[in-house]
């Protein structure tokens, strides 16, 4: 399994409910691609203000494929005027599950 974290910069305050129904809406999206299993987004729970996305794909390629797909590309020129700077992105494989 390969994980995708990404944790956003500071959401514009006029804009955090558009950018939380941009995430709902890219789920949507997203869902449909092969190797796709999950998107969550979290919040920190201590009162920071930044958002921290959690993506599961079957695979780094799959993962991939979604990535440089033309329908992530138009999400992501939504997303870019919500934003106070640029996006953080990890990348991991899973070695051990429950």
């Amino acid at each position: 399994m390969f994980i995708n974290t990404i944790e956003f910069p500071l959401i514009l305050d006029s804009d955090e409910q558009v950018f939380l129904e941009w995430f709902k809406w890219t789920n949507s999206i997203y869902k449909n691609f092969d190797g796709f299993i999950s998107r969550r987004l979290l919040k920190n729970t201590k009162g920071g203000q930044n958002y921290i996305s959690l993506v599961e794909h079957e695979s780094e390629k799959t993962f991939m494929a979604m990535h440089t797909s033309k329908e992530r590309k138009e999400a992501y020129n939504k997303l870019q005027p919500l934003l106070e700077g640029k996006l953080f992105p990890q990348f991991y494989e899973v070695i051990i599950d429950t």
